[in-house]
Parts: structure tokens; C-alpha cells; sequence
């Protein structure tokens, strides 16, 4: 017997319009749906005239049980396709758990694609979108949380990440401490549906903004990576680190103790900086 396979279907994050044609053939073709919510995927089902499929839940709380009878039934051949309530799943999603479970057991795992509210936001940020990073959901805990974003301080790509409207105001409290005033966010909010907006400005101007409006809807968080820090020529970090050890050796250091240091600290090889010091100081007496 043939065993099944999973589709991994991206739902509409907002306008219904959205779901494509061929996501409407595989939600018609399986034998079952596994949803996040078989109440908000019912209502998909019914807005869009679309044949009712058995559905059973498989959420967080559910998935390792679920995934188990998922996989039960894709292994006796049956086909299923995997939702969210909105976007694509096993992307930030217990849906990864069911992903790797087929994997695991050979199962076949086609995405359908469609709206991604991470990078729908990014495309509008205005933001560098050649490199970037997706870290979801910030944690609840404002220690783990600070500890997340304080580990991001240097990254250079463009970060992504996603907040529900109550925790807003804390998270960029906490995003401003860790990456400055003057770092740039994009601010999208309710994509594609009636009341949708994107803000652009800095981390302290958003602060500044929403402590005067209300945070309303889920929002998605396009964050300016680090700067660049200016490259320097191998020459120049010579000569400076020569300075440096020089410095060092006035106020008593050793040439031994002051090249080590300097030297790692430069990131200049230690054996030639040693020897620019021996023929500066030869040159000097």
C-alpha cells in the first residue's frame, strides 16, 4: 500500500482573495485537514464555497499526540493538508513537529504556497531585504527576552519578528535598550486586511508613538540590523597598533606583555608588530 502525503497549505492572513487556486484543489483533493482551529478553517471552507473535508485540531497543545494519529492515517495512505488559522504553517508553528515527523518516516511534504506576514512585511519595510532573519515571538519572560535581543546587538541582517498589540510597548522598551535610539523599524500591522498600516520610523520615535496611541491588531517588527563597521586597511591597523604598543611601553608595560595584548586586540600578526617596535625603537636611540 502507497502511503499518503502531507500538504502544508498557506492560508490567508487576511483577505480571503488570497487562498490560490491551487490551494482550493489540494483542501479538495485530500482525505483530511489538520488545523490549528477547525472553527476559523470551517468558516475558510464555507466563505469560499468550498466542499467540507473531515477535519480534526492539531495545535500546540495537542501536536504530539495528533501528530501521532496524523501520522497513523498518512502512513495507511491517506492524504492530509496542514493549516494555520493564517499564513503558512510549520513556519514559527507546531507544524514543524508534524514536518519532521513525516520526514522521519518517509512521507512526502509538498508546501502550497502563499501569504507569509513575515515577508509580506519585509517587502514593505523599506529595510535591506538581501539578508535577513526571522526570530518570531520575543519570550514572555522579560529577562529571557532581554537576554534574546541583547545576543542581536551586532547582527548586521535586517530581523524579523512578530507581537501581539498588549506586549508592544515593553518590547520596544526592550529592543531600544538593546539596539539604540536611532536603529530603524518598520512597523506592519493587520496585512492585507481593512485597517492595514506600516510604519516607518526610529526605535525612540515608535516608543514616543505608541505610548500616545493604542496598540491595536498583531504586528510584525522589521528591525534595522547593525551598521557595517568601516573596514580598516591592514596598514592602517599596523600603524595604530604600533602607536598602541608604544603607549604601553611609556607607561611601563614590557614590549612582550604590550605586543601580546595590542596585538590581539588589533587583530594584527604579533611577530611582525614585535619587529616594528625593535626597528621604531632602534631607530629612536
Amino acid at each position: 500500500m502507497s502511503v499518503g502525503k502531507l500538504y502544508l497549505v498557506a492560508t490567508p492572513i487576511g483577505n480571503l482573495k488570497d487562498l490560490s487556486p491551487r490551494a482550493c484543489e489540494v483542501l479538495q483533493s485530500v482525505d483530511f485537514v489538520a488545523a490549528e482551529d477547525t472553527r476559523v478553517t470551517y468558516k475558510l471552507f464555507t466563505a469560499l464555497s468550498l466542499s467540507l473535508k473531515p477535519m480534526i485540531s492539531y495545535y500546540e497543545h495537542n501536536r504530539r499526540q495528533r501528530g501521532e494519529e496524523v501520522l497513523a492515517r498518512l502512513l495507511a495512505g491517506e492524504s492530509c493538508a496542514l493549516v494555520t488559522d493564517a499564513g503558512m504553517p510549520a513556519v514559527s508553528d507546531p507544524g514543524e513537529d508534524m514536518v519532521a515527523l513525516a520526514a522521519e518516516n518517509g512521507i512526502e511534504v509538498l508546501p502550497v504556497p502563499g501569504c507569509c506576514a513575515a515577508v509580506c512585511a519585509l517587502a514593505v519595510s523599506g529595510l535591506p531585504t538581501g539578508r535577513w532573519c526571522f526570530e518570531g515571538f520575543l519570550s514572555v519572560n522579560k529577562k529571557a527576552r532581554r537576554e534574546h535581543l541583547m545576543a542581536l546587538k551586532d547582527e548586521k541582517r535586517t530581523m524579523i519578528f512578530y507581537e501581539a498589540p498588549h506586549k508592544l510597548r515593553n518590547t520596544l522598551e526592550d529592543l531600544q535598550t538593546a539596539f539604540g535610539a536611532e536603529r530603524h523599524i518598520s512597523l506592519s500591522r493587520e496585512l492585507t486586511k481593512l485597517h492595514e498600516q506600516t510604519l516607518r520610523m526610529t526605535l525612540s520615535e515608535a516608543k514616543a508613538y505608541f505610548t500616545e496611541n493604542s496598540p491595536r491588531g498583531e504586528f510584525v517588527l522589521i528591525v534595522e540590523g547593525a551598521p557595517e563597521c568601516p573596514v580598516q586597511d591592514e596598514s592602517d591597523r599596523m600603524e595604530q597598533a604600533l602607536a598602541d604598543v608604544l603607549e604601553r611601553i611609556h607607561r611601563g608595560e614590557t614590549t612582550k606583555d604590550a605586543v601580546k595584548a595590542v596585538s590581539a586586540a588589533a587583530g594584527v600578526k604579533k611577530n611582525a608588530l614585535y619587529q616594528r617596535v625593535i626597528d621604531t625603537e632602534s631607530t629612536q636611540t
